[in-house]
């Protein structure tokens, strides 16, 4: 049986680093054993954790976790179920953490920072989902949410829960992005139908959506600069 953390010299167990020097000192080896907390019979969760990282990307980086394959993480000996979800929430936490700190410092101005920012969010889901992006006046980023997944196109958002979201949220303007699994963004004809009908309905609550854009892997679409002519004919009626 492989020796536990805790058996190794005190300068290399991470806790007694952590505590001593600060957790800007451990390793990406050993902040993942610390948040693992246990390995297996064979391995400590040190050893796990090495194991891991070999996984995430070229250069084998905690950064790289979020796009290891949960198939991969369970063939590692120790990682199971919990283990493989904890990854995921802590990976989704660290994006959220990153996000809530520079939140209302960003100004989505051009279609191509907006969809730059939310990109790795959305270019590898296998499912659809669709996402409210909320701007002040000043087109300042004030938050987000997901407002639909799994949908075949983008033809069922409900407009009520979009437009409910952000006049609780006091928005002045709202961005919707969705992504197309298949990696082309080129817009279908119930994604043009839907803008449309959104375009209406915020004038009529007073939210203007300021764009549609559609993340495909790597690319874009923004509807607002491909179409401008829907945006156009609902100010001149």
């Amino acid at each position: 049986m492989a020796d536990k953390v805790k058996e190794l010299p005190k300068s290399e167990q991470p806790y007694e680093k952590c505590e001593e020097y600060g957790p800007e000192f451990l390793s990406d080896a050993e902040l993942l054993s610390v948040i693992l907390r246990s390995g297996s019979r064979e391995h400590n969760s040190m050893e796990t954790a090495r194991e891991i990282l070999k996984l995430a990307g070229p250069e084998h980086s905690i950064s790289g976790i979020g796009d290891i394959d949960p198939g991969e993480l369970r063939k590692i000996p120790g990682i199971g179920r919990v283990k493989v979800i904890l990854l995921q929430c802590l990976t989704e936490y660290s994006k959220r953490l990153w996000k809530a700190k520079i939140k209302g410092n960003i100004r989505f101005y051009d279609p191509k920072e907006c969809a730059s920012y939310f990109m790795e969010d959305l270019r590898y889901l296998k499912q659809e989902v669709v996402m409210a992006v909320l701007l002040d006046s000043r087109a300042n980023f004030t938050g987000s949410k997901m407002i639909t997944k799994g949908l075949s196109d983008c033809s069922l958002i409900s407009p009520k829960e979009l437009f409910s979201y952000a006049l609780k949220n006091n928005a002045a303007q709202v961005i919707i992005l969705h992504n197309h699994p298949g990696g082309d963004p080129s817009p279908s004809r119930e994604d043009l139908r839907t803008v449309k009908n959104l375009i209406e309905a915020g004038e009529i609550v007073g939210v203007s959506l300021a764009d549609s854009i559609i993340i495909g892997d790597g690319t874009f679409v923004s509807l607002r600069k491909n179409y401008k002519s829907f945006w156009e004919e609902n100010k001149e009626a």
